[in-house]
């Protein structure tokens, strides 16, 4: 609190002050006190005053400023009148009492929407443990199946289990993904988890797949890393065309996935990490979320490793995954 706003607040009390003063300077002259005198009481009078408004200040200003240091340090501020002393003030006891309604409001209202949010991952972890149970029964009935329509009907059958597991991945996330089990793990042996999924596609198409086994452990969650560089390999065929070729490498500390794709646009890659931002590739393909990236992003910050692209258009996409030697430590 300014020192101006200090004595506006206190105006009445000066102006009270003053009063009294000028009443009892006029009263002790009627009654025959020399000038003096007078003076000297005014001037006791006007110290004292002076002294209980500085007390007043240092005391407020402290107060303020240790609220102030309590609402920086508190998470959830809407507790603030949990933790902060009761004032002694008559008016400043009314604003405390509305900042505990407020505060208790906020609360209820708190509970209400994670109540609500409960519910709502309740319901999507239901639906997606549902589902893919049909997407699994799909699966055996077209196993016996060697028809270019029965490979292209496993693939569209891939490509729906990829986006029920990224509705799953994002719920969880968002749980703050507690289940991670860090050790160490073979970065060959994620490649051909993730290769292996995406088999079908790579055959069809006739896409080539450049891959000399890494030979390189790390330190991280297998099931996590496996699910980005799935969610990696599915971007890399899904904007590569025919005979096209996908290449894994490493490179220092990186895990390099390039493809000999269309490229990304300029313009689209300070954005190709946000959620729901497609770029003019996914407004090309209708097939793209916008999500797998956005998630791709978040285990990777989650796990301690880091991911970045280089592209241009016609010139195809790299990707980096930078694993190190796994110095993850959970939060």
């Amino acid at each position: 609190m300014s020192g101006k706003l200090f004595l506006k607040n206190h105006l009445p009390v000066i102006l009270l002050n003053l009063l009294g003063a000028l009443a009892l300077s006029l009263f002790l002259l009627a009654v025959g006190n020399d000038i003096q005198t007078i003076l000297f009481i005014l001037a006791a009078w006007v110290l004292v005053l002076a002294l209980y408004l500085a007390a007043g200040y240092v005391s407020r200003k402290k107060r303020l400023e240790k609220l102030l240091e309590m609402a920086t340090q508190l998470k959830e501020r809407y507790l603030l009148p949990e933790v902060m002393p009761v004032p002694d003030q008559a008016e400043e006891q009314v604003y405390y009492q509305l900042l505990k309604l407020a505060g208790k409001s906020m609360l209820e209202r708190i509970g209400e929407v994670e109540r609500e949010r409960g519910e709502y991952r309740t319901y999507i972890e239901q639906w997606v443990h549902e589902i893919k149970t049909p997407i699994a029964a799909m699966r055996l009935t077209l196993q016996g199946e060697d028809t270019p329509a029965a490979r292209r009907l496993m693939t569209e059958l891939g490509r729906v289990e990829q986006y029920v597991d990224m509705a799953l991945t994002y719920l969880r996330l968002e749980e703050g993904g507690s289940d991670y089990v860090i050790r160490t793990c073979a970065v060959d042996d994620v490649v051909r988890a993730a290769v292996r999924r995406f088999a079908g596609e790579f055959i069809d198409r006739r896409i080539a797949l450049d891959y000399t086994p890494v030979e390189w452990e790390t330190v991280t969650d297998g099931k996590w890393l496996t699910f980005v560089v799935e969610q990696l390999l599915s971007n890399a065929l899904k904007y590569t065309g025919q005979d096209g070729t996908i290449r894994i490498y490493r490179e220092g500390d990186d895990l390099c996935i390039r493809d000999s794709g269309m490229g990304i646009a300029p313009e689209d890659l300070p954005r190709v990490f946000d959620m729901g931002y497609t770029g003019q590739n996914g407004r090309l393909d209708r097939r793209s979320s916008g999500i797998g990236l956005y998630l791709c992003r978040r285990i990777c910050r989650n796990l301690r490793h880091e991911i970045r692209i280089e592209s241009a258009p016609g010139a195809g996409t790299t990707v980096y995954l930078t694993l190190g030697r796994g110095d993850f430590l959970p939060e």
